[in-house]
């Protein structure tokens, strides 16, 4: 018998989508089900000409309208993929749907606030279009949790993302953020949006996360790749999401009848990193160099840096940092550049000298030494411990 032939109808410029097709390709491996695959290489015409396609089936991103509308009523199986809706009735009628838990991703990033003794919350969002359903979604999910505990929130969807309307969009935000009473836990709708809060947030001179903390959904290594602060991320259980979908598909092509199967994938859990992680301030002098710190600890700064941009002198600053932290400035930015280390070690494909440098220090010999000195082995050792 010949493969099946299937059109994955997805936006691989999203690692969401990317994720989905990941865990398509992870099920016929692991059932080693032979399908020939179509996937469009101009994600914005993945629609154009389905309907003379002859396939055996499509498993599509029902997020886009666009794609939803035409796959309805084709005569051949389709598994939706998207988002989870509170009201049943917003499903595609008589349609297999593989949906992301909207209420489950939302409730993991505000338990996490939670837990970090803030009491005042936000949310990022997008602004409304038929395109932004699963946003709405978890903006909602986050406005009935936030009146379940009797709290008022706060939500902010600013501009769509554009070159020609960026400057004016990232004054917005950053008054948003001047405005925002404080300190504050802040969900942003994808780590997209939580990397330009991020940015506001450093345009505002707002310390991240002493003030504003931050929590993304996606944990996208592309958004991590371009923050100065890492972010704390959900990570939806999107891969799950595409073995399911394969996993339905495959079962229609050989009779199964899923016409009324709905699967909510709930979160895989949350990757919590600085961006979050609140810690009460007295003094606002330490607030300030932290949140200083964070975004230029790795380019090699000094601690009269730290004292020029805080204001006041390298002496005073370091009592307040004596009193505050129970260390000094220069301590507080090598365990910044020690923790970024530890983290990219994680990732085998980077060479231990490309860390050195990326992590601000002068040479991989010094980079070796401060790891024997401050954790007894060295940085290679460190790497294995890591994957034991």
């Amino acid at each position: 018998m010949s493969p099946h032939r299937i059109a994955l109808l997805f936006n691989a410029n999203k690692v969401y989508d990317r994720q989905v097709i990941s865990g398509i390709g992870q099920y016929l491996k692991s059932t080693r089900v032979e399908w020939d695959l179509f996937m469009e290489e101009d994600f914005r015409c993945r629609t154009l000409g389905i309907q003379h396609w002859r396939g055996d089936g499509i498993i599509a991103d029902f997020d886009d309208p666009a794609v939803a509308e035409t796959l309805t009523h084709l005569p051949m199986p389709v598994v939706a993929v998207g988002g989870s809706y509170a009201d049943d009735s917003q499903y595609p009628p008589n349609t297999p749907y593989v949906a992301t838990d909207n209420t489950k991703l939302v409730r993991l990033a505000y338990d996490h606030l939670i837990a970090q003794g803030l009491q005042r919350f936000a949310f990022y969002g997008l602004p409304p279009s038929p395109g932004n359903r699963w946003a709405h979604e978890r903006e909602t999910a986050f406005l009935q949790m936030i009146d379940a505990d009797g709290l008022e929130g706060m939500v902010y969807r600013g501009s769509p993302t554009s070159a020609g309307g960026w400057g004016r969009a990232q004054e917005d935000m950053a008054a948003w953020v001047k405005s925002l009473p404080k300190p504050i836990g802040v969900i942003a709708v994808t780590d997209a949006r939580a990397r330009q809060l991020l940015q506001a947030c450093v345009v505002a001179d707002v310390p991240v996360p002493e003030q504003i903390a931050v929590v993304g959904i996606d944990n996208d290594p592309m958004a991590q790749l371009l923050s100065r602060i890492p972010l704390t991320s959900v990570t939806q259980g999107a891969e799950e999401m595409g073995r399911m979908a394969a996993q339905v598909l495959h079962q229609m092509l050989h009779g199964g009848d899923c016409t009324n199967t709905r699967v909510l994938v709930p979160p895989v859990g949350i990757n919590v990193q600085a961006s979050s992680l609140h810690q009460p301030m007295r003094s606002p002098h330490v607030m300030r160099a932290r949140h200083y710190i964070r975004q230029y600890a790795c380019l090699g700064i000094k601690t009269e840096q730290v004292a020029d941009y805080v204001g006041i002198s390298r002496t005073l600053l370091e009592e307040h940092f004596k009193r505050e932290l129970k260390q000094t400035v220069h301590q507080t930015i090598l365990e910044h550049k020690l923790e970024m280390a530890r983290a990219m070690l994680k990732d085998s494909s980077i060479p231990l000298a490309d860390v050195a440098v990326r992590c601000g220090f002068t040479s991989l010999q010094y980079m070796y030494a401060v790891f024997r000195r401050e954790f007894n082995c060295t940085p290679r050792q460190f790497l294995g411990m890591a994957r034991a």
